[in-house]
């Protein structure tokens, strides 16, 4: 029975998020890319018709699962979600190779930014525009998209959102997660329409517009354009750009709660503190090391702000050629790739709070070794936190940087030095796109062998994931439960 419902619940994510390739095959025909109706048309169809009888002659019947029955649901629909996105890319002949369309699609739709695409600006509209919204759709979340939607999902639909959402804690804006969906997807849709209407204002087309609103917004970072923001060279694009890179890397409940007039909620989180005083004390730094080779001090903070943004929230823009920068401004972007954004948010990374979590808890150690009988906790928010929540962070960073360790040995085996190898691993698994040395501005991801693309691919779902629901499957005890 867990089966039938688990393979019925994602047969309808694949059918809601096939019906989006609706939006790209409307743009093929209006630009007259003819070539293009038959990649998206042939996997749209594909999904639909199997899928239309079954939601029809089950749509009276109850959808219930368990929290394990979440993490399965959620990993095999991101893993087919990306397979399905591929697609596209493949058919059309613009990316001939099955394992460089499947890392494109995986780099979309985990929100990374990373490329195999030497020369995007040849590439047809209609393409561009999917590329773009796998961003997009995986920004916030398909599975949450789909929970928004489709109704029926209501019932257990929180087992689904808390294995995709970010951060170690989930919070829920209304009782119904149903209802939490919905106003997540409306901030999202707000906060995407104005800074389009920005980025118009500011002398882009209206496709250049959208196209990076839904990478700016979803942290992720493709552009249309080869050189990325640089290509435009004007502040008030890259202003934009950065004021929408730390709102989307910001906790989207307390943009909420922000939106609603309660600024104590704000006030009195540590995280959103942490995040503010992370991103002062990097733009500072950083400004100060630019300021030598800068025209002025304002365009050295400028580029300061841009990239501590850009790599802080995981976005990946480029505004300038950072590989070329000082190396103690270098020093503090690498230190960024470690820290990520804020919980709740669209942003990758280990995240702000369990940096925090684990400054306080060295403090307290240190505190401990004073006091040996002493009796002390962490404080988040001005409350007590639970001595679970350190632990698992304490294990989520184990885990984490084993990854990075394990996927750099793995990309070292290609012939690629070290620190590149490092960077990639990083910013693979972070879902930042954007890194130093041969990851660094430009670089493009089409040289590495299949097998270091297949492996890259299953580490940006999985950093995408949190690694809890990706790495889940490896414990027998969860296999227990099945049986197995």
């Amino acid at each position: 029975m867990r089966r039938v419902v688990i393979l019925r619940v994602l047969l309808l994510l694949l059918g809601v998020f096939s019906l989006t390739m609706v939006i790209p095959l409307a743009l093929a025909v209006v630009y007259g890319e003819g070539d293009l109706i038959r990649p998206f048309m042939a996997p749209m169809m594909a999904v639909l018709i199997p899928v239309l009888p079954v939601a029809i002659l089950t749509r009276k019947q109850p959808i219930r699962f368990s929290a394990s029955d979440g993490f399965l649901l959620v990993f095999f629909a991101w893993v087919l979600i990306c397979l399905l996105g591929a697609v596209p890319y493949y058919l059309s002949g613009h990316i001939p190779r099955w394992a460089d369309a499947v890392f494109e699609s995986v780099s979309g739709f985990t929100t990374t930014g990373a490329t195999v695409i030497a020369d995007v600006e040849i590439m047809p509209r209609s393409l561009l525009f999917w590329r773009a919204m796998t961003h997009w759709l995986g920004g916030m979340g398909i599975v949450v998209l789909t929970v928004a939607l489709l109704p029926l999902l209501g019932i257990g639909g929180f087992q689904l959102v808390k294995a995709e959402t970010t951060g170690p804690e989930k919070e829920k804006i209304t009782p119904k997660i149903t209802e939490t969906a919905k106003i997540l997807w409306f901030l999202y849709l707000i906060l995407t329409a104005l800074e389009s209407l920005l980025l118009w204002a500011g002398g882009m087309d209206w496709f250049g517009a959208v196209t990076h609103s839904f990478a700016t917004v979803a942290s992720g970072g493709f552009s249309i354009r080869n050189d990325s923001i640089a290509a435009y060279n004007s502040p008030w694009i890259e202003g934009v750009c950065t004021v929408f890179m730390l709102l989307a890397g910001f906790n989207f409940v307390l943009l909420y709660r922000l939106f609603q007039g309660k600024y104590r909620d704000i006030l009195n989180n540590s995280e959103a503190k942490a995040y503010g005083g992370v991103i002062l004390v990097s733009v500072g730094v950083i400004a100060l090391a630019l300021i030598p080779g800068s025209a002025s001090p304002g365009e050295a903070v400028g580029k300061a702000f841009f990239h501590t943004a850009s790599v802080l929230t995981t976005t990946g823009f480029a505004a300038a050629d950072h590989n070329a920068w000082p190396p103690a401004a270098q020093g503090v972007l690498f230190f960024l790739m470690f820290i990520g954004g804020c919980s709740g948010s669209t942003a990758g990374g280990i995240k702000v709070v369990r940096m925090l979590v684990l400054g306080k808890q060295a403090g307290n150690e240190m505190k401990r070794f004073l006091y040996p009988k002493g009796v002390f906790t962490i404080r988040l928010n001005k409350k007590v936190g639970r001595k679970d929540v350190v632990y698992g962070v304490a294990g989520f960073v184990f885990l984490y940087l084993l990854v990075v360790l394990i996927a750099a040995l793995i990309v070292s085996s290609a012939g690629v030095d070290i620190f590149s190898s490092l960077n990639i691993a990083l910013i693979t698994l972070g879902n930042i796109g954007l890194g130093l040395g041969a990851a660094g501005p430009g670089a493009i991801f089409d040289g590495l062998p299949g097998y270091v693309k297949g492996v890259l691919s299953l580490v940006m779902i999985a950093g995408r994931l949190e690694l809890w629901t990706a790495f889940v499957f490896f414990s027998r005890d969860y296999w227990r439960q099945w049986g197995w």
